[in-house]
């Protein structure tokens, strides 16, 4: 069954921006996109709904004309030193899928994209050295998220929270002016996932994963020791067998999970 149609709603995002040299910036870019509820089949007295939303990260060179030949004053940016240990704190929104697969004996259904999406805080501590014009640092990440699937049927409802984790990481950058950082993230995740619906059925199963996680971002300093970025993540964990769980073979139920994730924060370097 094939299904089209068109819909318009509504974009929130935040960006930041920098200067390369001269009249190029630089500019990193969330958006978040939602489309309306709206019922996509009638069954007589039940219908199935659909809320479409998207959220995306753009990376983007921009030049801007006059900004040195007396159209405006020309972007200065102060000298930043990146070396020392921070704490930092950040907001951020992504999506989670959950890829299921279900083996029924004579053959595997896949179902490929059970959608969950939400925001999330995040608390992080680290330690960065400044080698000249690039820099390299490790951090840990602890993380409360409000990425949820809800499914409603029945007059109740299923939900799969990606409620708590933390990531262990390293960074490595290229200095773009004397104040910013553009740089590449990677390392190891751990997340915690939870099914549960409403009552009276209540907590269905809960479970842990590893996995890793890749990503960049932009990054640039306020004042002497305070610094804001924004910075996209993708998190890709392990295949969680949940065949014993429901007394089935081994293999008869799985599911593999990955985020994408933006967040904007701030961090306060001590030294």
């Amino acid at each position: 069954m094939n299904f089209t149609e068109n819909r318009s709603g509504y974009v929130l995002g935040v960006g930041m921006e920098t200067v390369l040299r001269g009249n190029w910036t630089l500019k990193t870019e969330y958006r978040y996109a939602n489309f309306g509820d709206k019922s996509l089949i009638d069954l007589g007295g039940a219908s199935l709904n659909g809320e479409p939303s998207s959220h995306t990260f753009h990376i983007a060179a921009n030049y801007r004309f006059g900004a040195q030949n007396g159209g405006g004053a020309s972007f200065a940016a102060p000298a930043y030193n990146w070396t020392g240990f921070y704490a930092g704190g950040a907001l951020g929104a992504g999506t989670a899928v959950h890829d299921l697969g279900v083996n029924l004996g004579g053959g595997t259904l896949d179902v490929n994209g059970i959608g969950s999406e939400g925001v999330f805080g995040e608390l992080s501590a680290g330690y960065d050295y400044d080698f000249g014009t690039w820099v390299a640092g490790v951090q840990l990440d602890g993380r409360y998220s409000g990425i949820r699937s809800k499914l409603d049927i029945l007059g109740g409802s299923i939900k799969l929270d990606s409620d708590y984790g933390f990531d262990a990481l390293a960074r490595v950058g290229a200095k773009v002016n004397e104040s910013t950082l553009a740089y590449v993230i990677g390392g190891y995740s751990y997340q915690h996932f939870d099914l549960h619906a409403s009552d009276p059925i209540g907590d269905i199963i809960d479970w842990n994963k590893s996995g890793f996680t890749v990503g960049g971002g932009l990054e640039t300093a306020v004042s002497n020791n305070v610094t804001v970025g924004l910075e996209y993540r993708y998190s890709q964990f392990a295949k969680k067998d949940f065949s014993s769980e429901f007394g089935a073979p081994d293999g008869t139920l799985t599911d593999k999970a990955s985020f994408q994730t933006v967040r904007i924060g701030a961090k306060y370097k001590f030294n």
